[in-house]
């Protein structure tokens, strides 16, 4: 490190099966960012900590305790896909990375990117950054298979204390939804908004049906809203029209949707939205359809931020055949390395990789899964995909 240059140091865990792959392209592309950007001020200090296989085949451990050291101690890491083991043990290592860390916001910008193919008609009217919670809800993952001692337990309970009806076959989960987690979920979807100037906020729910859960969500959310963010927020029965055009200037349209509603209106007005709060299954639903309405999981970034600690990573899986061919697509782990760069305070790096990326994808530059839907004519594989990107950003 030369003198005046600072030095961050970042945990990387390469991932399962294209994870190596990606992660290569994308230190390779965040290090000329914030070169190019920072005229070599700030550099990364990378260091590899394990997960998934390979922490399994040199610790005994899918997720050794001293990744999640490394991790709060450095305050941020990005990840490539791991690999769920299967049978008893860890369900999902990247849930239980995010509620060993209590990253309780998943945070999945979608927009569409020039050049990219896409099944709807004018994918770049979808501009939306979702909100969801990451911690309950079915994440909680209590749940008994049906038969269980446990299961016919709560069966009789349930019947003899409150006169509920459920057959023997029936298996069982429960849901959780707090205050506490839906009002923190809320307060960072409301300070996004204020700080980045998108103009409505709007919780998804389906508390026409359960009250208790996910219509509790919503009342907690406005409350919330209503109680710290009264000076910059308005309501829809406040304003004389639905059309963002009504909201006054400097104001947060807080407003709320039915989930399966809110499915159809990511489709047909897709412009009247920009950030979505939501319990955690809402939330995984609204993300990965709004992903498809722009190109797909291959360019779908993410982040998982709590208070102090963030892991950035895509949300694509671990594509296991496709390992060491240099055929992945690392777009998703590259934008989510930007999104990591604005999270650390490089907000001109982080913008110069969402340019450069695009102006490669605009340009024809992509590999197969993408370029197989174009008439972009021949694909380009991973490394030199992250080439293009790089070569840009000089």
């Amino acid at each position: 490190m030369t003198e005046g240059q600072k030095e961050m140091t970042v945990p990387y865990i390469p991932g399962d099966g294209i994870g190596a792959d990606i992660m290569s392209a994308t230190r390779r592309v965040l290090d000329a960012a914030l070169e190019s950007t920072t005229d070599a001020a700030a550099r990364i200090r990378w260091t590899e900590v394990l997960a998934g296989e390979k922490a399994f085949g040199q610790t005994g451990s899918w997720l050794p305790e001293e990744t999640l050291g490394a991790i709060r101690a450095s305050g941020v890491a990005i990840k490539g896909p791991l690999t769920t083991p299967v049978g008893g043990g860890i369900r999902s290592l990247n849930v239980s990375i995010r509620q060993r860390l209590d990253l309780y916001a998943s945070v999945r910008p979608v927009r569409h990117y020039r050049g990219v193919p896409s099944p709807v008609k004018e994918p770049e009217k979808l501009n939306v950054v979702i909100y969801r919670e990451n911690t309950e809800d079915v994440y909680k993952g209590i749940e008994w298979r049906r038969g269980s001692e446990e299961a016919l337990g709560l069966i009789r309970y349930l019947r003899d204390s409150w006169g509920i009806e459920l057959t023997e076959d029936t298996g069982i989960g429960l849901k959780p939804v707090s205050e506490a987690a839906s009002k923190r979920l809320v307060r960072a979807a409301l300070n996004f908004a204020v700080k980045k100037g998108r103009p409505v906020v709007t919780l998804v729910h389906k508390g026409n049906i359960m009250k208790y859960t996910e219509g509790a969500f919503m009342e907690w959310g406005y409350e919330l809203a209503r109680e710290e963010f009264k000076d910059v927020t308005v309501f829809e029965d406040d304003l004389p029209g639905r059309g963002i055009e009504f909201i006054p200037e400097g104001k947060v349209l807080v407003n709320d949707r039915i989930a399966d509603n809110m499915l159809q209106q990511v489709l047909t007005r897709p412009d009247e939205y920009s950030v979505l709060a939501a319990p955690n299954l809402n939330g995984d639903y609204l993300a990965d359809a709004c992903a498809a309405q722009v190109g797909g999981l291959g360019i779908a970034p993410g982040a998982n931020i709590g208070d102090g600690v963030a892991v950035f990573e895509p949300v694509h899986g671990t594509a296991p055949k496709y390992a060491g061919k240099n055929i992945a697509n690392p777009c998703a782990l590259i934008l989510s390395g930007a999104l990591m760069l604005e999270y650390l305070g490089y907000d001109e790096a982080s913008a110069a990789v969402e340019t450069a990326v695009e102006s490669a994808l605009s340009d024809g530059v992509m590999t197969s899964d993408l370029a197989k839907l174009t008439d972009a004519g021949k694909s380009v594989g991973t490394r030199e995909f992250g080439e293009a990107v790089t070569d840009r950003l000089a």
